[in-house]
């Protein structure tokens, strides 16, 4: 009994001077340095940590989750951001001084994500992201496409094309330009109906038939809907979530199927922007004028950017 007490307290005087080493910050930096990762100062006073840590709580920000806002609904989340510390003191331990430049940041998820939320029209991308989105819903205006996209292609912007499923067919060379070019592409009902007054079924229908033919000609699934002049109930966002699909809406209309001038088409958008937006537009004459003025003037203050990015959770560091 003797020898077995013995070694059971033997046993137990091993494995607790073990958690000790192991437990030891020197052992924790050794540890660290042979497995290539960073290791935090052995000293807790280490100045240039505790710089990188004050740091920290200036640039630190949580995530966003998604909701349903009481006013503007589906609403994505955003992903927080945190410095490193560990990577971030490495990095400037190696330079012998803390810099600014060499803090190493990463973005942290939101709990709650789109995904999650029940079927609900989107108005808007989350209002804390710098962004801002053109959506060019397409029925007619063929003569204004091309020179929309050569605006588009010279600054170096992509937008969400929202396409109808007749003009799809009955365009098909264009519709492939459109992704040729590295737009996004949405769905905009295949006749352009009310889609308010159809049923379950029937909307489902205008909006499948219309994916068929945008993925027979152009190789893409949509997994966004515009509803046709903002037209819409409970059935149509339900429709197509049933299809795998979001509902857009906007925030920002330039109107410009009344033909307005330039500059108060310009006027009308930009004192309307905030982040997240969704600009509503269409091939015309007005836009077509206004658009390089509309990216300069936007550019200034926003990253504009398709729909689904914006509506992802990733972060705009501007």
């Amino acid at each position: 009994m003797n020898n077995k007490l013995s070694q059971f307290l033997a046993i137990c005087i091993i494995c607790g001077l073990s958690w000790m080493l192991v437990q030891n910050p020197l052992t924790k930096s050794y540890l660290a340095s042979i497995n290539g990762e960073p290791a935090e100062p052995v000293s807790g006073k280490d100045s240039l940590y505790e710089e990188i840590q004050q740091a920290a709580e200036k640039y630190n920000e949580e995530p966003a989750d998604a909701i349903i806002d009481r006013v503007w609904k589906k609403t994505p989340g955003y992903n927080g951001i945190e410095i490193d510390v560990a990577k971030s003191y490495k990095k400037m331990k190696a330079k012998g001084m803390y810099k600014e430049k060499l803090l190493v940041f990463k973005e942290t998820a939101p709990a709650v994500h789109l995904k999650d939320l029940p079927p609900s029209p989107i108005y808007r991308a989350n209002p804390n992201k710098p962004s801002v989105s053109f959506i060019i819903n397409v029925a007619w205006g063929n003569e204004y496409i091309a020179p929309m996209l050569d605006t588009l292609k010279k600054h170096h912007v992509k937008a969400t094309f929202v396409l109808e499923g007749r003009w799809v067919k009955n365009n098909s060379e264009m519709a492939k330009t459109i992704v040729k070019e590295g737009h996004e592409l949405g769905n905009h009902s295949y006749t352009h109906p009310d889609m308010q007054k159809l049923s379950l079924q029937a909307a489902m229908k205008e909006i499948d038939d219309t994916n068929k033919v945008i993925q027979e000609i152009t190789g893409v699934k949509p997994a966004l809907f515009g509803p046709p002049s903002g037209s819409f109930n409970e059935m149509t966002v339900k429709a197509a979530s049933n299809l795998g699909m979001e509902t857009i809406l906007w925030t920002v209309d330039t109107v410009d199927w009344r033909k307005p001038a330039p500059d108060v088409l310009i006027n009308r958008v930009v004192t309307k922007l905030h982040k997240g937006a969704l600009v509503l537009m269409h091939p015309t004459d007005s836009t077509s004028k206004s658009l390089e003025t509309l990216i300069t003037s936007i550019e200034k203050t926003y990253e504009i950017i398709p729909v689904g990015e914006a509506l992802s959770e990733k972060r705009i560091r501007r």
